[in-house]
């Protein structure tokens, strides 16, 4: 792992000089080969770049696991509208145990 680059910098770079959206995979497998993964870490690393492209705004997620840059795209292509999203409430009137936690008491309570 000589390069300096992060992953998503790698990613970026790739997307630049293409014009069109890449799938996932073949962004993994460019991203892998430049920064020379040994075989036993590319599993764990494969989900941290996914993760990290998730939460990376120069990014892209489309449709059938494909990536593009997000300053090629409509606004329409890539804004997820949130309002109609029902979050459930799991509170519940049971008390927590929380007798195996080491939790502060007393003064040191917050």
């Amino acid at each position: 792992m000589s390069n300096n680059l992060a992953m998503t910098d790698i990613a970026f770079n790739f997307l630049s000089k293409r014009k069109r959206e890449v799938e996932f995979g073949r962004l993994w497998d460019e991203v892998a080969k430049v920064m020379k993964f040994p075989e036993e870490k590319l599993k764990k690393k494969k989900s941290q770049f996914y993760s990290e492209m998730m939460l990376d705004n120069r990014f892209a997620s489309l449709d059938n696991n494909k990536w593009d840059l997000r300053n090629r795209r409509k606004f329409d292509e890539v804004y997820v509208d949130t309002s109609d999203i029902e979050i459930e409430n799991e509170e519940s009137d049971e008390p927590i145990d929380d007798s195996g936690l080491d939790l502060p008491s007393g003064d040191d309570a917050y």
